[in-house]
């Protein structure tokens, strides 16, 4: 099931996954890292943040953060617990998080992913994003989907 986020219940076991699913991957460096936990408790008041839970009242398996900015979906991040992957819980976010932002007027979605996540780069590209640069600064790949209105 998928709800919105509860913080005193879900916001420890998102920075859990952050760290062991997300963390990982980047190629930040250690300080970069330490400011960007720093600074979770005020970046996760912006935007909507989803879970999915095997029910109501259990933890988070997976989460997406995203924010709507004028016509764009803009997917900050999501994680799906390694015991959890493989079962739609990412699908399902993302499906939750375009359908909420088509309600709302946009029009495309965006991400970003770290280069070296071949794998996070693949499971858009099988939702149907697809990749209109790799920025260097950032060693990422900057990816988008249109949005269908009917959603």
């Amino acid at each position: 099931m998928i709800r919105y986020r509860r913080p005193k219940q879900d916001d420890p076991v998102i920075y859990r996954l952050i760290e062991k699913e997300l963390v990982p991957k980047s190629h930040l460096s250690a300080d970069e890292l330490e400011k960007i936990r720093k600074n979770l408790p005020d970046r996760m008041k912006h935007g909507v943040t989803l879970i999915a839970a095997p029910h109501y009242e259990a933890d988070p398996v997976a989460f997406i953060h995203f924010m709507i900015h004028g016509d764009l979906l803009f997917i900050d991040m999501i994680a799906v617990a390694k015991e959890h992957q493989l079962k739609c819980y990412g699908k399902s976010l993302m499906a939750q998080a375009e359908n909420f932002a088509a309600s709302r007027g946009c029009s495309r979605s965006k991400v970003m992913v770290d280069g070296g996540n071949a794998r996070a780069h693949l499971f858009y590209s099988k939702l149907g994003y697809h990749t209109l640069r790799f920025m260097p600064q950032t060693q990422c790949f900057e990816m988008e989907k249109p949005l269908s209105s009917r959603q």
